[in-house]
């Protein structure tokens, strides 16, 4: 079968290549891949900007059709529509384990980078990690679970909003227009802040809910902010999910003082920040790694409900012969969403 994959450390060493089909065994579930998102993760990885241990079939955004079950694995059945978690081991008994905290463990290791994930025809995963799709959630859709169970972590796992905050969010990517819907679902008034590359994707933010998208290129956000929020003082909560220093840089000037900031996005390296104003604003300052597995108990509801669509996001699809293409998608910032599907 047909796989992209991480072939050596490095800058590129991305091929498609020709694997074997893989077998579950105990406690494991082999799933035929569907639909698989390409994360900013993978572009990362494709740098030599995110830890990958190579030779390792990319992509961790999932969603497919159970076809085997390993020994031992209960509750589940050949033929149900899934999704699943990332993690395919950690080590269960440190700190962050004992906590639940598991993906924080320094032993974990995750599909699509230590393990081989799902660009490519079928996937293992452990039984432990499935999720069955909603009813109203097809595969493409499906696939985005992952990410949207990484923002339900960052937003309410970790609670940074609040009913009648005022939330910004910088960069309407994927990630940014599934963090306006879930601090839109929490009661939050949520504003937008796009460039003049990303016009397309703040029309689709005003689409999914958003209450005002600023270009901050032709529009002077601090002046938008002040406008709408109490007292002219500054926004509640400000979201960094576009992976990009300018963006954090602004944000800070953005918050109220005793505001939160939150960092989603991935710089990849290191970026100018002034630290200075968490001591000024006497902020909190927040990071968010990957999911838990009660975030995606929260996605998944959250889908099912209709409270958050993921469909809208999806703007381009390749099998993943054409890995190449999609990657540039993302390079050129083109459309929202990619998914890859297997070859046929």
């Amino acid at each position: 079968m047909k796989a992209i994959m991480k072939l050596a450390p490095g800058v590129g060493n991305v091929e498609v290549c020709d694997i074997p089909e893989p077998e579950p065994g105990p406690g494991q579930v082999k799933l035929r891949v569907h639909a698989a998102g390409l994360c900013g993760t993978d572009l990362h990885i494709y740098k030599d900007e995110f830890r990958s241990w190579p030779p390792v079939v990319l992509g961790h955004e999932v969603a497919g059709e159970i076809v085997e079950l390993g020994e031992g694995v209960q509750g589940l059945t050949p033929g149900m529509r899934v999704t699943t978690e990332t993690y395919f081991s950690y080590c269960g008994t440190c700190r962050y384990c004992r906590a639940g905290q598991i993906n924080l463990c320094p032993e974990r290791r995750s599909i699509g980078s230590a393990v081989n994930g799902g660009f490519t025809n079928y996937l293992i995963t452990p039984a432990r990690n499935i999720h069955e799709l909603p009813a109203n959630v097809d595969f493409q859709a499906g696939a985005l679970t992952e990410p949207l169970a990484c923002v339900v972590h960052a937003t309410l796992t970790t609670p940074t909003v609040t009913p009648g905050d005022v939330a910004v969010i910088a960069g309407p990517g994927a990630i940014g227009l599934l963090t306006l819907q879930v601090v839109k679902a929490a009661g939050a008034t949520a504003i937008v802040l796009g460039a003049d590359a990303d016009e397309h994707r703040l029309e689709l933010a005003q689409a999914l809910g958003a209450d005002h998208v600023v270009n901050v290129q032709r529009r002077d956000a601090a002046v938008h902010v002040r406008d709408l929020t109490e007292g002219g003082l500054g926004a509640d909560v400000v979201y960094e999910c576009a992976g990009a220093g300018a963006a954090a840089q602004q944000l800070l000037t953005l918050v109220r003082r005793r505001g939160r900031y939150v960092q989603i996005g991935l710089f990849g390296k290191p970026v100018a920040w002034d630290l200075d104003q968490l001591v000024y604003k006497e902020l909190t300052a927040t990071g968010s790694n990957a999911s838990t597995p009660p975030s995606w108990r929260r996605a998944i509801e959250l889908l099912r409900s209709g409270r958050v669509r993921t469909a809208p996001l999806i703007t381009h699809v390749f099998p993943v012969t054409e890995w190449a293409r999609g990657f540039a998608t993302f390079e050129e910032r083109a459309g929202v969403k990619t998914i890859f599907t297997p070859a046929s």
